[in-house]
């Protein structure tokens, strides 16, 4: 192998272990969508890590990459429909709940002010 060869080799196995962290990540975070109660999310959590565990020895970089994509393929079909958003991230329930008044309109505040 050519010193150009292996860093192009090293180069596309880190892209890839970086893509498998990202698909896993994100199948972890959709997990948590799907579980109502947390210890039915461990229990996907861990059989989720043992179907990407089965696969870590794999060095061949053609077949990573097909298992990729079909990994992020099976991930776009069974993603949630409706994931859970935290309340004040943009989308959720509490976020711009309040939004500011148009234009033109004053604000008065009336608070009773003791001048003792």
């Amino acid at each position: 192998m050519s010193l150009t060869s292996t860093a192009g080799y090293v180069a596309r196995r880190a892209a890839q272990r970086e893509r498998v962290r990202i698909l896993y990540r994100r199948a972890l975070k959709d997990t948590l969508n799907w579980a109502v109660h947390r210890h039915l999310f461990y229990q996907d959590a861990s059989e989720l890590r043992e179907r990407f565990e089965v696969h870590k020895h794999v060095e061949d970089p053609d077949t990573i990459d097909r298992m990729i994509e079909d990994g992020e393929a099976q991930y776009n079909k069974w993603r949630h429909p409706d994931p859970y958003i935290v309340p004040w991230a943009p989308g959720g329930s509490k976020f711009t709940r309040n939004p500011t008044p148009p234009s033109g309109i004053e604000i008065v505040y009336n608070f009773a002010i003791n001048k003792d």
